[in-house]
């Protein structure tokens, strides 16, 4: 149950972060104005809480092994937000980050 909840907790990381940057990016680079910058700015400061409620005591593993799930979901988020088509490469590099991610964070210890 405590890794399906710190699975819960990364997706919803990833939600905000990724989602958090890509409203500041529609609201200055797509010119779409500063009330979707301001969502984003506020989605990115809910981002910063998330990790706190991970199971592990850990900052530099947890956000460790979320660049993993960082990398894998902007891929996807690209997919669906923005129509981008990724390569057998792009495939590749996010599975390996997600297969890190789970080792960094999810590997049995001995403490």
């Amino acid at each position: 149950m405590q890794i399906l909840r710190s699975a819960a907790l990364f997706v919803l990381a990833a939600l905000l972060e990724i989602g958090g940057a890509w409203l500041v990016w529609q609201g200055v680079r797509e010119s779409k104005g500063w009330l979707w910058a301001a969502g984003g700015v506020l989605a990115l400061g809910a981002y910063g809480f998330v990790a706190t409620f991970q199971p592990d005591a850990h900052f530099g593993r947890v956000l460790a092994a979320y660049g993993g799930i960082f990398v894998a979901g902007s891929i996807l988020w690209g997919v669906v937000a923005d129509g981008y088509r990724p390569d057998r490469w792009d495939i590749t590099g996010a599975l390996i980050c997600l297969a890190g991610m789970a080792v960094i964070m999810y590997a049995p210890r001995g403490n």
